[in-house]
């Protein structure tokens, strides 16, 4: 007979209460398999694809793309024997498909009593809802078998890699993971589609259109012939009001948190940075380095590894509930990351343990990850010092606020050709400047000003991050 199962929203990373549905990735009546994505949930973290717990037909979908759910609130129903004997009519089933397995005496499965009457026992958060019990009406199984499962398209893998390879860093493009997911299973470029949806966004229906036959491949527009992405503004009013949600509610109140509880110390430092651009030039071509992006990033992350060796008491946090100070013993190194979605900082657990090249690979693979939506909510979590580059956006500098929970965040401008003196004559050098933001409950002026004149001084001579290794 019919086995009908609820999946309530589970908690997708340490204490989180709700979470936006992004999108569906099945409609009711479709045949799922076990561990198949069935819906896109935005939490205050990530966005993050959810598998299918189990294998049938989706039988009821409980909220719209759109909604806002509570963790523990069912998101989706399933029928996980569709090809069952019909349910006789005095069969009980419960309001909402909550879990009512065929099979009494296991675990979620209906108890019998003492009376003969059956008492629901189930797992903690999946319980039924209390209320009257009705019978549910079946769906014919022909229309169950009609509903064929997704079967992703094969490509290439070597052709997908090769054509992502030659437009890396080309054109942004605003599309949600599993339109990403969808556009390498089949194939399709994103960087060739203008997309339909808002501000741009390109949607399922644009990456199966532009993989229907007959559509050749057209050749990546340049930046400036990407459209402009319009904002959809009220014409009464000339206003348009974006709700305040997800990452970017998250870290808002972080933020806000953060700015009025640590007192924030910034300061600032200007260096030439002309050698270290030369280091990362040779490193290109280093073996150790075949196949890993080298950028003055990597060597930055280097330099700041290095000086929280020299000075621990800058890796660590204010307990204010134990009035204790934590220092840490490892580096969970974050980076600012500039989302469609707003700003997250994932960070690269025990950065301070990796080589160069393995910090190298970490921080390509952290930068490409954020930049298609895909960061998972552990990588968010746990983090000790940040970096924020600001310089890839064309700015010299800025004041950081601090990451939550931690002491310290370095900010990385732009590298410009400027005049300096260099070997007691002007010539034109290539110079960035720093700002190093620390929480002056813990960092005082001297610690901070001997961190951030470390990190400068690996910089400017970057033999002595061979010397401090």
């Amino acid at each position: 007979m019919p086995t009908y199962r609820d999946f309530s929203l589970p908690d997708l990373g340490e204490g989180l209460t709700e979470g936006e549905i992004l999108s569906w990735l099945v409609k009711e009546g479709d045949a799922v398999a076990l561990n198949q994505p069935i819906v896109e949930i935005e939490t205050a973290k990530a966005a993050v694809e959810i598998p299918s717990p189990y294998a049938g037909v989706v039988t009821k979908l409980h909220h719209a793309e759109g909604e806002t759910v509570d963790v523990g609130s069912p998101i989706i129903s399933f029928d996980t024997d569709p090809a069952g004997a019909a349910a006789p009519d005095d069969a009980p089933t419960i309001q909402g498909g909550d879990l009512v397995p065929s099979e009494p005496g296991i675990v979620g499965s209906p108890a019998p009593t003492a009376g003969g009457e059956e008492k629901i026992s189930v797992l903690v958060g999946t319980g039924p809802k209390s209320g009257k019990l009705t019978r549910r009406a079946r769906k014919p199984a022909a229309a169950a078998a009609a509903a064929p499962a997704r079967q992703p398209a094969r490509v290439s893998a070597a052709a997908v890699g090769a054509r992502a390879a030659k437009l890396v860093g080309e054109v942004r493009v605003l599309a949600k993971p599993p339109v990403r997911k969808l556009a390498r299973e089949l194939g399709v470029d994103l960087r060739v589609i203008v997309g339909s949806g808002h501000n741009g966004t390109v949607t399922r229906a644009d990456v199966e259109a532009a993989a229907s036959p007959g559509r050749a491949l057209a050749e990546p527009p340049t930046l400036a012939a990407v459209p402009s992405q319009a904002l959809d503004f009220d014409p009464a009013t000339r206003e348009q009001r974006i709700p305040i949600k997800g990452v970017r509610k998250a870290t808002a109140a972080a933020m806000v948190a953060s700015a009025f509880t640590a007192p924030h110390v910034t300061e600032f430092v200007t260096v030439d940075v002309t050698p270290t651009m030369d280091l990362a030039s040779r490193l290109r071509s280093h073996p150790d380095f075949e196949g890993v992006k080298v950028s003055p990033l990597l060597l930055v992350a280097r330099a700041l590894l290095l000086a929280v060796r020299r000075h621990p008491m800058i890796n660590s946090s204010w307990d204010d509930a134990a009035q204790e100070i934590v220092v840490k013993d490892y580096v969970n190194l974050g980076i600012a990351a500039a989302t469609p979605r707003g700003l997250i900082v994932p960070n690269i657990k025990d950065a301070d343990s990796l080589s160069m090249p393995q910090l190298a690979a970490a921080l390509e693979s952290l930068v490409a990850v954020a930049r298609d939506g895909r960061t998972a909510p552990a990588d968010m979590q746990h983090g000790t010092i940040t970096i924020t580059n600001v310089g890839v956006f064309g700015v010299d500098g800025g004041t950081p606020i601090l990451n939550p929970g931690e002491s310290a965040i370095l900010c990385f401008g732009a590298v410009r050709e400027q005049p300096w003196v260099h070997e007691g004559a002007i010539a034109i050098r290539k110079v960035t400047q720093f700002a190093l933001s620390f929480d002056h409950r813990i960092v005082d002026g001297q610690l901070g000003s001997e961190f951030l004149a470390d990190v400068a001084g690996m910089l400017a001579d970057p033999w002595q991050l061979v010397s401090w290794s």
